[in-house]
């Protein structure tokens, strides 16, 4: 697989700082169970990296120290890490919101069985992918059966209260098929819903809009079809000094599975460490008692993935967003 740095390293992006940290997020491992060609993680049924027992207790230890507001939970598919229930639990039980990212189809995995209805019960926000609302679409995405398996999914969840509860939150993001920008998510959010609860009797919270980023499986495509300058041209010229303010990585810190710390989650599949003095590698048990605040943020040319048109985070269009 190309790697992409060498050529995202050559673009310049505006200096930011961090504000304060109120979101710890956790990738627990690379393992899915599916293998979506626009996967920033290059997760898939193959990869074996795992967060052990001891590292999600350093990140349990970190939420109580650190008084984290919200833990959000990704993977690969998170629910198959052998800790994620607990971690789910022990979190919820410290006070903090926890967010599971879920691909939907996990939901009938085998060894998954009662996996929604511990959601429901933990008021665990769903945050579940879902790349268009036509099964075409969907499986030229992530491959034949996963738009059926992801419409029961979702139905699973409605049963269980999910986008109705106000304290079952159920989000849906939407990716784009391609090296485009994506379309005003306050639109495409009510035809998803329209779509969705004529087609299927589905209801959810909120659709969010994210940009493809150029790197690993989608920005190895690019570069094998000549896009890749192209689609960088794009983000750069839809880029926004506006959205600055509100990209993710200036109150959440990414967390690798083997507890190495990262700006955000873009930054850990380039293998770009959160700055801090002259360390190259940060543990999360450095940062205890760290007050990181003001630090510097590492930045390079997929950055512009986040601030270009109507801005792209883990929360979605940062224009409407903040609107």
């Amino acid at each position: 697989m190309r790697d992409t740095r060498p050529l995202l390293d050559k673009i310049p992006f505006p200096a930011i700082r961090r504000a304060k940290l109120d979101t710890l997020q956790v990738n627990v491992g690379y393992r899915c169970n599916q293998s979506c060609f626009h996967c920033h993680v290059n997760a898939g049924p193959n990869r074996t990296e795992e967060m052990s027992g001891a590292v999600a207790n350093q990140v349990l230890d970190f939420v109580k120290r650190r008084r984290i507001a919200t833990l959000d939970i990704t993977g690969g598919a998170p629910e198959l890490n052998a800790h994620f229930r607990r971690i789910v639990g022990s979190a919820r039980k410290l006070g903090a919101k926890v967010m599971d990212r879920c691909n939907l189809t996990i939901l009938e995995q085998p060894g998954q069985e009662g996996l929604a209805e511990f959601l429901a019960r933990e008021q665990v926000e769903v945050v579940a992918s879902m790349p268009c609302y036509r099964q075409d679409n969907v499986e030229r995405q992530r491959g034949k059966g996963v738009f059926d398996k992801s419409i029961r999914g979702l139905q699973a969840l409605n049963a269980l209260g999910y986008g109705r509860d106000p304290a079952l939150v159920l989000n849906l993001v939407y990716n784009p098929q391609g090296p485009s920008l994506p379309p005003p998510q306050g639109s495409l959010e009510a035809d998803y819903k329209r779509v969705l609860g004529q087609s299927y009797g589905i209801v959810f919270n909120k659709l969010y809009v994210l940009a493809n980023m150029p790197i690993q499986r989608f920005g190895t495509m690019l570069v094998s079809k000549g896009e890749f300058d192209g689609y960088l041209g794009l983000l750069q010229d839809a880029h926004l000094d506006a959205n600055l303010d509100g990209v993710m990585c200036r109150s959440l810190i990414s967390v690798d599975w083997q507890r190495f710390v990262y700006d955000c989650d873009f930054n850990q599949m380039l293998d770009l460490p959160l700055l801090r003095g002259s360390r190259k590698r940060v543990h999360l048990s450095d940062l205890l008692d760290d007050n990181i605040e003001g630090n510097p943020i590492r930045v390079a040319g997929h950055c512009y993935g986040c601030t270009a048109g109507q801005g792209s985070s883990c929360g979605g269009a940062l224009k409407e967003a903040a609107e």
